[in-house]
């Protein structure tokens, strides 16, 4: 198993080490026409937004002061996923370098190049003279045509026509595809960064539920996962998230796990906004696999100070219908995890009922216990693209509504992130589910 262990980490590490060379090359090598200032930066920016990173990840794992990690957070992610961005940009690029290339050097030769140029001297033709012979040799010399490796140093840029020589010309359209890599990973980034800070947008839902009565037709429930407050996303966001939240008016609120990455000493004033939600019949809350990294039981008494109301494997009768909550999966490292039965076991199955369960696979149980909408959030969309694909494979649902028999399932975007504050291709959202009866 050791041996494993340490197969697989070097084939890792070789194939980090390989994707940051080829960005190096591309971004920095292939741009410049010799060892310089500009390719020692390179190796410089890639080095140490890499220890950044390395030191962010090992202060969360050796909790570190928080304070250290809020300073290494911002860095140390936002480096992580611009990494990933400029290498994909830069593949992106290598499958157009070869058609740029090949049209430069249409452009730069004309057709009848060739039969334009002057004869060669043999014995039968009259020595020119030493000026003339020179200057043939310079625009007809096996150096003028040659094809060296991009950046390295040439005589001369221009070819006798007056265009570009070829070494010229591939180190100008290497700056191009190097210049268009990097603006579309910072742009990307950028963007997405702009899309977690500013706050999660309003998704609206409705949902048929065959056993909801008609009294209870419209019933609004706003749900929220995967805040993710710690030292990235603090108070500030949390307010925006409270605000979000109060604006839609719900009658009920279920926050579905992943409200912190943190301490309750570290995030208690992160968290306090939570006080302000405001809905009909309270804000409910589950834990997600987060809070068991974070200290499950002191967040759930946390919350429970700031006036919601845990469901830690229970349940409550509403009038309209039940609402159950489950402890997340990774609580059984603890044994604190689901207990469906302890939940859903004696109740009046002719109810309706919505169960809060953190990740989206706790839905094959759901179905057996004869739950009607299960809400939960975890996968996150999957972030960033293409991760999405990779959620595909975990998760039975990544992102919006689907059936499974009798039971129905919402999987939320999440109204944060996790690690890097960026997403691409999956907004974050605050879903308000609207309940219609078919009694109605």
């Amino acid at each position: 198993m050791i041996v494993v262990f340490v197969l697989v980490a070097l084939l890792g590490l070789s194939a980090l080490v390989a994707a940051n060379w080829l960005v190096w090359r591309r971004l920095f090598r292939d741009t410049t026409r010799g060892p310089g200032i500009v390719r020692r930066a390179g190796v410089v920016v890639i080095c140490g937004g890499w220890a950044l990173t390395v030191g962010t990840f090992v202060s969360v794992w050796t909790d570190a002061p928080f304070r250290l990690l809020q300073v290494l957070a911002w860095p140390g992610y936002l480096w992580l996923v611009l990494s990933i961005y400029l290498l994909l940009w830069v593949l992106a690029g290598e499958a157009v370098r070869p058609l740029l290339l090949r049209r430069s050097e249409q452009r730069a030769v004309p057709k009848d190049a060739v039969s334009a140029r002057e004869p060669v001297p043999t014995e039968a033709t009259p020595a020119a003279s030493p000026a003339t012979t020179s200057d043939r040799v310079t625009s007809t010399s096996p150096a003028s045509v040659i094809d060296p490796e991009p950046g390295a140093r040439t005589a001369g840029p221009v070819e006798p026509s007056g265009r570009l020589s070829v070494p010229t010309r591939r180190l100008f359209v290497s700056r191009v595809i190097a210049g268009a890599a990097a603006t579309a990973a910072v742009g990307t980034v950028g963007y997405g960064t702009y899309g977690v800070l500013r706050g999660p947008k309003v998704k609206r839902v409705t949902v048929p539920v065959a056993k909801l009565p008609r009294a209870a037709d419209g019933y609004r429930i706003a749900v929220v996962s995967d805040i993710h407050l710690g030292p990235v996303l603090g108070r500030g966001f949390a307010q925006k998230v409270v605000d979000t939240i109060n604006g839609t008016q719900p009658d009920l609120i279920a926050v579905v796990g992943d409200l912190v990455d943190g301490s309750v000493p570290d995030l208690g004033p992160a968290v306090a906004p939570l006080a302000g939600l405001r809905a009909r019949h309270g804000a409910f809350f589950v834990t997600g696999n987060h809070e068991y990294y974070s200290g499950a039981e002191q967040w759930v008494e946390e919350v429970r100070r700031l006036g919601l109301r845990p469901l830690e494997n229970a349940r409550t009768e509403l009038p309209q219908f039940d609402l159950a909550g489950v402890n997340d999966i990774e609580g059984e490292s603890t044994g604190q995890g689901p207990d469906f039965a302890r939940a859903l076991g004696d109740r009046d199955r002719a109810r309706a009922c919505v169960l809060l369960a953190h990740q989206p696979v706790m839905i094959h149980d759901a179905v057996e216990h004869g739950v009607d909408l299960q809400l939960s959030g975890h996968t996150h969309g999957g972030q960033l693209w293409p991760a999405n694909i990779l959620a595909n494979l975990t998760s039975p649902t990544v992102a919006g509504l689907e059936r499974y028999g009798d039971t129905q399932l919402y999987v939320s975007r999440g109204a944060g992130a996790a690690g890097p504050p960026t997403r691409v291709g999956a907004p974050s959202d605050i879903t308000v589910i609207e309940l219609a009866s078919l009694r109605a």
